[in-house]
């Protein structure tokens, strides 16, 4: 076995063990810079892109779009697609980066994203959303996942989402991310989306049952780490979390490594603020501004004292032109001096 052949393999394996926390996929939030920030505080929860698309990878930046740090890793390509052949050949683009997973995102319910036939609004056609996940998986050399709702508009989704389920089963996934809210893709804006129609749990808990031999991985209104402890207790494989492993990375982040891999210690701010430094300066040596990167470290404090000093100084000077290390030292000794 080649060196290359058996770091994929590691890949492979690594997923799945990182999964049982992951972070979501969000637009304009996961880039390259959170997923850094974010691995400084977790070495094992899975990271997600942000939503790529087929075509932007074909025909667009490639380089650029797929670019990330080699210590990302585990971390999973999120594409959105509803073309068969064009999804392969984003696949096989993708390959040379190293992304221990491909997943293709079923279940966002984006005006944007409707418009090019993709994301939730494939869950009407589950033949199409075979063809495609056939044609990835056929191109990839790691696994390739799903990332669905229960359902969509006026499905039913207790009748729905089983048989959903059951067809990408078939397909040879083995792992699927539940959102577990259905998506209405008209009426509704996506941030109301968010909160409207209800959770329903119980239904993804009985998609566990029905269907063991799938890992299911539980996404909507995770908002703490003993939440997420909670759910995986009680039979799911993984849990998802959006928005507060954003807004509260140490919280949700910092105890997944001593929780669920064995770590003996969770990371402290200072420490995680240290690793970030070389990182930041190569970003600002290859022309970067600091605000490319500090905006998502502004809830590394989130809950401890010098909160909001924090939040407000980085807001207030990060993004000024030749701003640099000294605005994070600054805004941290003024943390020092109220913690």
């Amino acid at each position: 076995m080649t060196q290359a052949e058996s770091l994929m393999k590691q890949r492979v394996s690594d997923a799945p063990r990182a999964a049982r926390v992951a972070v979501a996929p969000m637009i304009d939030w996961t880039d390259r810079h959170c997923r850094f920030f974010h691995r400084q505080i977790s070495r094992h929860a899975l990271l997600y892109t942000e939503m790529i698309t087929a075509p932007a990878v074909v025909y667009g930046p490639r380089d650029r779009l797929l670019a990330h740090h080699a210590t990302e890793s585990p971390v999973a390509l999120q594409l959105g697609g509803s073309d068969p052949e064009q999804l392969a050949e984003a696949v096989r683009l993708a390959a040379p980066h190293g992304y221990d997973e491909i997943n293709l995102n079923l279940g966002c319910p984006s005006d944007r994203v409707q418009s090019g036939c993709f994301g939730a609004v494939l869950m009407k056609d589950p033949d199409l959303v075979v063809r495609c996940l056939d044609a990835m998986i056929a191109a990839s050399p790691v696994e390739v996942t799903a990332k669905i709702r229960i359902g969509v508009d006026d499905q039913d989704p207790a009748e729905v989402l089983p048989a959903f389920l059951s067809r990408l089963r078939d397909t040879g996934v083995r792992r699927v991310i539940v959102h577990a809210r259905k998506a209405w893709l008209q009426g509704l804006s996506p941030k109301e989306n968010r909160e409207i129609p209800p959770l329903d749990y119980a239904l993804v808990f009985a998609m566990k049952h029905e269907f063991p031999a799938l890992h299911l991985t539980l996404n909507g209104g995770i908002t703490s780490i003993g939440q997420a402890q909670d759910l995986i207790g009680q039979g799911m494989d993984g849990v998802m979390i959006g928005r507060a492993a954003y807004h509260e990375p140490l919280s949700i982040l910092g105890p997944v490594d001593r929780l669920f891999h064995g770590a003996s210690a969770e990371p402290k701010p200072d420490e995680i603020l240290d690793a970030m430094r070389p990182y930041i300066l190569a970003h600002l040596a290859g022309g970067g501004r600091l605000h490319q990167v500090s905006r998502h470290m502004l809830g590394l404090f989130h809950g401890r004292p010098g909160a909001r000093i924090w939040r407000r100084y980085l807001s207030q000077n990060a993004s000024g032109s030749g701003a640099g290390l000294e605005v994070l030292d600054t805004a941290l000794a003024e943390v020092h001096r109220v913690a």
